[in-house]
């Protein structure tokens, strides 16, 4: 085990790569990006949130608490359900991995039921790590595997995850989230685009884990994808702080099943999105405040929009890291999202 996740929560199966490869500044990264290099082969630097911003952090920490821990007990409820024999949860690395954690211990907690719980990697346009499946299948039966992740945004991953489990007869491409404001998910604890804050940092939320890495010169045929584990930043590590927090805010009985909406409009949300700024690559648009948050954090918007400038329960922290980086908030008439940031392309400049 490499990270600081226990064993007893989550086996990765990831590849240690810490000091194999040299993190990149956001521009250098994002000038690459859209060069044409695959952003699975580069890591980021991490960036080190202001006092200010951990601030807000802890605030959405109490704020949404409970509404994550609901909206995990709603989805470990429905797993439950369709999985009589079984669990095997395969959290998506690096964000469905402290909500795969949170599923497992409700539902050990509850029923005592036995629940494996990996981690391993799926990389837009490259696909699912398959060694990992194959580790995976050679222990359990195919049924078994539920797939989550934190949110959807565009529903990217779960597209690729669909593409990928065509190599994998009798495992269900069905993704579980907590957020699914896009409407995509099969099983969701909510369609409520909320704030779930593992979403407001990087690897301090996620067992000092990098994102996963995928490049052939460091990366073997029989490797599992790669992740760097960043010791150094021990002091300032809230994985734990996050999920312990959450735990102690699971309801005392189950949920009822959310009311489900009728059909969404997602995607000719982020089609007007791309028509009303002119802007010809859907990649650009990352619609969600999870979505929204991880382009503050790592790439280089060059506006976020939102659907007011007076909902700081909401998007305070959006707020705050806007100011820092100098980033323009504007004011759109969003319908399933509450935010939705745009990356600069560099071909403009």
């Amino acid at each position: 085990m490499f990270s600081t996740y226990k064993e007893s929560d989550v086996t990765i199966l990831l590849k240690d790569i810490t000091g194999l490869v040299t993190p990149l500044a956001t521009g250098e990264r994002e000038r690459l990006i859209q060069s044409g290099v695959h952003y699975s082969e580069m890591l980021p630097l991490e960036y080190v949130p202001s006092d200010a911003y951990l601030k807000l952090f802890f605030q959405a920490l109490d704020l949404y608490s409970g509404k994550t821990a609901e909206a995990a007990a709603r989805v470990a409820e429905k797993i439950r359900r369709e999985k009589q024999g079984e669990i095997v949860l395969v959290s998506l690395a690096r964000a469905g991995t402290p909500i795969g954690i949170l599923i497992k211990r409700y539902l050990e907690a509850r029923y005592d039921r036995r629940v494996f719980h990996y981690t391993i990697s799926i990389i837009r346009g490259r696909g699912i790590d398959k060694n990992a499946m194959n580790y995976i299948l050679a222990r359990h039966t195919p049924d078994s595997i539920q797939f989550v992740d934190g949110w959807t945004g565009k529903g990217a991953i779960q597209r690729q995850l669909t593409a990928a489990m065509a190599d994998y007869p009798g495992v269900s491409d069905a993704l579980a989230v907590l957020s699914d404001p896009a409407g995509l998910a099969r099983t969701a604890g909510t369609r409520d685009d909320f704030l779930i804050a593992s979403s407001c940092l990087n690897s301090t939320v996620s067992g000092l884990l990098s994102r996963t890495f995928l490049r052939s010169d460091i990366i073997g045929p029989e490797d599992f994808h790669g992740a760097a584990f960043y010791r150094e930043m021990a002091a300032e590590d809230l994985t734990y702080r996050f999920i312990d927090t959450v735990e102690a805010h699971f309801p005392e009985t189950a949920p009822e099943p959310e009311e489900e909406p009728g059909p969404m409009d997602s995607l000719d949300e982020v089609a007007a999105v791309c028509r009303d700024f002119h802007i010809g690559d859907i990649n650009l648009v990352k619609p969600g405040i999870g979505e929204a948050t991880r382009v503050l954090l790592r790439r280089m918007p060059w506006k976020v929009l939102v659907r007011s400038l007076d909902d700081a329960e909401h998007l305070g922290h959006l707020y705050q890291l806007a100011a820092e980086k100098g980033v323009e908030l504007e004011v759109y008439p969003l319908r399933n999202y509450r935010a939705c940031g745009l990356i600069r392309s560099l071909a403009d400049n």
